[in-house]
């Protein structure tokens, strides 16, 4: 192996730091071309009393990124996706009975995927919150327990993963795809322009 290609092998230096130990959101990230460092932080995710779902995911979004920008020069992201059926927030399933109720909730209905993103940067705190509704068809009882024996639905927030086989449950989106996965590109593009961060000069080299 030449210098030269030692040079082309080496891992690009991060342009931001994550505030988040999820790989879809650095799959995410690494498809705009945009590294990460990632360091993840711990947080109560308790919901406060009366909060409302938007609030809720645009707090602790801007809570991550402070929390993960500490000791670092680099622009910090941090993010956090709620699924809303009847302003009631499903977090991530306890167990399989848990997980299957939630299905129950959201089978034949529109409900609202909440993701918050916000960078620090130069240009201060920067957020933004998008709000996808998402239609199910209707899911038997076999469907979600043959679903919860995949493995897949064990960490997601409201007990699906739309960029998996959850997506044959979906019968209608309306809005942002990436952003029910873990982080609305189009958004975070914008935050991270705002912050300086070169999103198209490598590219264009």
């Amino acid at each position: 192996m030449t210098m030269s290609d030692a040079a082309t092998d080496a891992p690009e230096p991060p342009l931001i730091r994550l505030a988040s130990a999820s790989p879809r959101r650095r799959e995410l990230l690494a498809s705009i071309d945009v590294p990460v460092e990632v360091h993840p932080v711990e947080l109560d995710e308790t919901p406060r009393p009366g909060e409302a779902p938007e609030a809720y995911v645009r707090r602790l979004a801007e809570d991550k990124a402070r929390a993960g920008a500490l000791g670092s020069t680099l622009p910090t992201l941090g993010s956090d996706t709620a699924v809303v059926c009847d302003d009631a927030i499903l977090g991530k399933p306890r167990d399989r009975e848990h997980a299957a109720a939630m299905l129950r909730s959201l089978s034949g209905r529109t409900h609202r995927v909440l993701t918050a993103v916000a960078v620090t940067g130069p240009a201060g705190l920067l957020s933004a919150c998008v709000t996808t509704r998402v239609t199910l068809r209707e899911i038997t009882e076999a469907e979600a327990a043959a679903y919860w024996a995949t493995g897949e639905p064990a960490d997601k927030a409201g007990g699906y993963a739309i960029q998996g086989r959850a997506a044959l449950f979906v019968s209608r989106l309306e809005g942002s795809h990436s952003a029910v996965v873990g982080l609305p590109l189009f958004e975070t593009a914008e935050l991270l322009a705002r912050q300086g961060v070169p999103l198209w000069n490598r590219a264009m080299s």
